[in-house]
């Protein structure tokens, strides 16, 4: 049974000149598809372009990412906005606020992440939500926004139970990576233990967060998925097979693919 990375950046440098090599261990490993982002408009221009490539098995999605915050223009903006109609892209992200670092500003990733929710409202595609430290802020947005119950996924989620659960009040989901299986994610791990199986989705967010036993190789790779498919496979007690079907039918309905 094959696999969907539901976020990779193929585009970032450290895979982009070696896809031949990667999509052939995606095949040897069963990683079917794969969602690219891109993080800002040029980058998202090329996931796009690197979707149609490849339209069985690469699909595209973009935004501005809060590191980019400071450099957003209205025209840029408006080109993004532009670009999400583009049947290549099946979702808005990674967009969102991102406290731990200061590429950005708080109040100016508040305000570029404020003005795409207005462009993506009207737009039936899901959203794909970046937040590191800024959970407080996000969730109100996303509210204010009228994203309530509709199709949003928090990526690379490393929150806390509590957090998890007000996601799941809300209508949205989140996505697991190769942190949960690092041995210090212990809370991590009791989310995804019983996390509903009805909306489990896995990425790698890779070249980044390689997964035990690859852990420290760099860069990270799709075909990496299977070791967290197989550790999340163990730590809810079901077969790799099964996991890897439901989280596939869960990544196809979610994405609409």
């Amino acid at each position: 049974m094959g696999l969907i990375d539901s976020h990779a950046h193929l585009t970032f440098p450290e895979l982009r000149d070696r896809l031949d090599e990667i999509f052939t261990r995606c095949d040897d490993g069963g990683i079917d598809r794969i969602i690219t982002l891109g993080i800002d408009l040029d980058d998202a221009r090329s996931a796009v372009r690197l979707a149609r490539l490849h339209p069985d098995r690469v699909h595209a999605a973009g935004a501005f990412h809060p590191h980019e915050a400071e450099k957003v223009t209205d025209d840029l903006l408006t080109a993004m906005a532009e670009l999400w109609d583009d049947h290549a892209v099946v979702a808005l992200g990674e967009m969102g606020l991102d406290y731990h670092h200061d590429f950005a500003a708080q109040d100016t990733q508040r305000s570029i992440f404020a003005r795409q929710l207005e462009l993506a409202a009207p737009r039936s595609k899901p959203l794909i939500i970046h937040c590191r430290e800024a959970f407080v802020d996000t969730v109100p947005m996303l509210v204010e926004h009228g994203f309530e119950g509709r199709p949003v996924v928090f990526h690379c989620f490393t929150g806390s139970a509590a957090e998890a659960l007000r996601l799941q009040e809300h209508g949205w989901r989140i996505s697991f990576t190769g942190v949960v299986t690092f041995p210090k994610s212990t809370e991590l791990q009791q989310i995804a233990r019983s996390y509903p199986h009805e909306a489990l989705m896995i990425e790698t967010d890779s070249p980044y967060l390689s997964p035990v036993p690859v852990r420290g190789k760099q860069p990270n790779e799709p075909a990496h998925l299977v070791h967290t498919a197989r550790f999340l496979a163990d730590l809810r007690g079901v077969s790799y097979e099964e996991l890897a079907q439901q989280t596939v039918r869960n990544t196809m309905r979610f994405f609409e693919l």
